[in-house]
């Protein structure tokens, strides 16, 4: 899953240098925190939130279809 959002992030940003993802292992599965440049934070946000939501999105199935629980936060 860390994988997936590096991936999907670094291909996103100007400074795929500077993604960083970290994981939190909770009692009901595992929270993701992105960290990225603060110039690229427009991008993976998007207008109106509708980048991170997607992005959200193919989290939750990948984590489905791997019979986790999977939580991605974005953070500054």
């Amino acid at each position: 899953m860390k994988d997936l959002i590096e991936f999907i992030a670094k291909k996103m940003v100007e400074h795929p240098e500077d993604v960083q993802v970290r994981v939190i292992e909770g009692e009901d599965g595992q929270n993701y925190e992105l960290q990225v440049n603060p110039e690229d934070m427009g991008r993976i946000i998007g207008k109106s939130g509708r980048t991170a939501k997607a992005i959200r999105t193919l989290v939750s199935s990948a984590a489905a279809k791997a019979k986790v629980y999977a939580n991605l936060e974005i953070v500054e």
